[in-house]
């Protein structure tokens, strides 16, 4: 059972989202902040009861899923850049996502706003909790999970914030008057170190499992994983060694069958260390907040809009055998393993199949598949960071096992032929790991950052338009700077 968000409406009686330096009211598309839920509770009288606790904390999940963390936002500036995908749609539809496959985005550009606005939503729900929680008289031990819980979700958001944009300026409180609003970007490495802090913080408190009611909720295996890919970006290889261990030790796996892990019915499965929870509860007509199926969807079906479309290199980057190809694309005039027809005829050659929702799931009057939940981090990515740093620490056996743990479900249950890495030359099997999360994390948000971190962004991205100390980072939304007075500077090169 997925967290209840029935009573996830805080934001709607009085508390407000924060983006960088001023305060501004939320801005988001078909989401839960357009709901005007009956008996609003007023804002003087928050922040009282254990019960006031737990909405607040519901609503930092709820936020998850917006427009911005989810849809043309996200897709925009964490995935359409990579060389597994690209806009897709029909040509004309929303052409200014081109730019960021092209990469001739400009400060102006309102996904990138989208996006940075998102991120610091969720920060600003986090830093409410944090500040405000500690001083209700409730239960303490539901007290301090909430608070890891809190630091959880801040640290994710500024992790997508710092690979995003380099220096972000980095908030750990509400500001308490006006002359806290407007503060310029902080280094990144001390991004980082708030990050691993918070990290840290939630790990030592946070339950490896819940109870099915609370399922969904980040738990110390998230909190574990989610700092070994923070210091695998800092090239950190002891602590993503150290992390992955761990991690390895907690009961996690792999779910068989490849395809079906993304399928509805293996949400928050054995393979699951933290999925965005979405779901549609059809007496509550603002649960179904979710875009991120609908956007990405078969285009001329009754699934959705066709974005974020595999791209013709990813397609070719498998191995003959590899069950992953067609578990990760849809492709034109197939039937899915669901039952569903895709016309042959359509605008576009490839879909996503990990956003897919079956037709038959499909409710009319909600979001088109709003009950399908983002994998954020998956055990095949500890797997595979695990393998990275073993290998990096020189540790190549190590190494081999992990990776090859992930190559062995890719096999099919042995239907098909994909041998083991056998390799301990350390520079062959970085490349090999390299190669396997290309292919098993394709469409997963993971792709484009993973090449800039390896130091390959020339050599992979050069041919559509990407250079070299610029493009390692987006421009800082130009609103922000103006709003900032110039407290705020610009990215190099924009």
């Amino acid at each position: 059972m997925k967290i209840n968000y029935k009573n996830n409406y805080i934001q709607k009686i009085g508390l407000i989202a924060l983006c960088s330096g001023l305060l501004v009211l939320p801005a988001c598309k078909k989401s839960f902040l357009d709901v005007d839920p009956q008996a609003q509770q007023p804002a003087v009288t928050f922040w009282k009861t254990q019960d006031d606790a737990t909405k607040a904390v519901n609503s930092i999940y709820a936020n998850l899923r917006s427009w911005e963390n989810t849809a043309f936002p996200a897709l925009a500036v964490e995935s359409i850049a990579g060389d597994d995908a690209e806009k897709g749609s029909s040509a004309n539809d929303a052409s200014y996502l081109n730019g960021f496959d092209a990469f001739t985005v400009t400060s102006t550009e309102g996904q990138l706003q989208g996006f940075w606005t998102g991120q610091y939503q969720n920060i600003n729900l986090c830093n409410q909790v944090l500040d405000n929680i500690p001083a209700i008289s409730m239960d303490p031990n539901l007290k301090s999970r909430y608070l890891a819980e809190a630091k959880f979700v801040r640290a994710y958001s500024y992790f997508r914030l710092v690979r995003a944009f380099g220096d972000v300026p980095l908030r750990l409180n509400v500001p308490k008057d006006a002359s806290e609003f407007n503060i310029p970007r902080t280094p990144k490495a001390q991004v980082y170190a708030a990050i691993e802090k918070d990290l840290n913080d939630a790990a030592t408190i946070l339950p490896q499992t819940y109870a099915s009611v609370d399922k969904g909720r980040a738990t110390k295996g998230a909190a574990l994983a989610l700092h070994a890919k923070v210091a695998m970006y800092q090239q950190k290889w002891a602590d993503v060694l150290s992390l992955t261990n761990t991690v390895m030790t907690m009961g996690y796996g792999l779910v068989p069958n490849y395809e079906q892990s993304f399928r509805l019915n293996n949400e928050n499965s054995v393979e699951s260390v933290f999925e965005i929870q979405c779901e549609i509860i059809q007496s509550i007509a603002g649960s179904a907040t979710s875009q991120y199926s609908q956007v990405q969807g078969v285009r001329g079906s009754v699934a959705g809009w066709g974005f974020n479309v595999p791209t013709a290199a990813l397609a070719a980057a498998y191995e003959t055998g590899d069950v992953r190809r067609d578990a990760t694309i849809i492709f034109r005039g197939e039937t899915t393993p669901e039952g569903d027809a895709i016309d042959p005829s359509g605008d576009n050659p490839m879909y996503n199949q990990k956003s897919y929702v079956p037709f038959s799931l499909i409710i009319t009057g909600f979001n088109e598949g709003a009950q399908q939940n983002v994998r954020v981090l998956r055990y095949a990515d500890v797997l595979l960071m695990n393998a990275e740093a073993a290998n990096e620490q020189g540790n190549p056996t190590l190494a081999k096992t992990s990776l090859n743990l992930v190559r062995a479900r890719a096999r099919g249950g042995g239907l098909s032929v994909l041998p083991d890495v056998t390799t301990s030359d350390k520079d062959a099997l970085r490349t090999a790991i390299w190669k396997e999360r290309q292919v098993e994390l394709a469409m997963e948000s993971d792709r484009y950052f993973d090449v800039i971190r390896q130091g390959r962004g020339t050599a992979v991205f050069g041919a559509k338009g990407w250079k070299a100390n610029k493009n390692e980072v987006w421009p800082i939304p130009s609103t922000e700077i103006d709003k900032s007075a110039g407290t705020l500077t610009q990215n190099l090169g924009y």
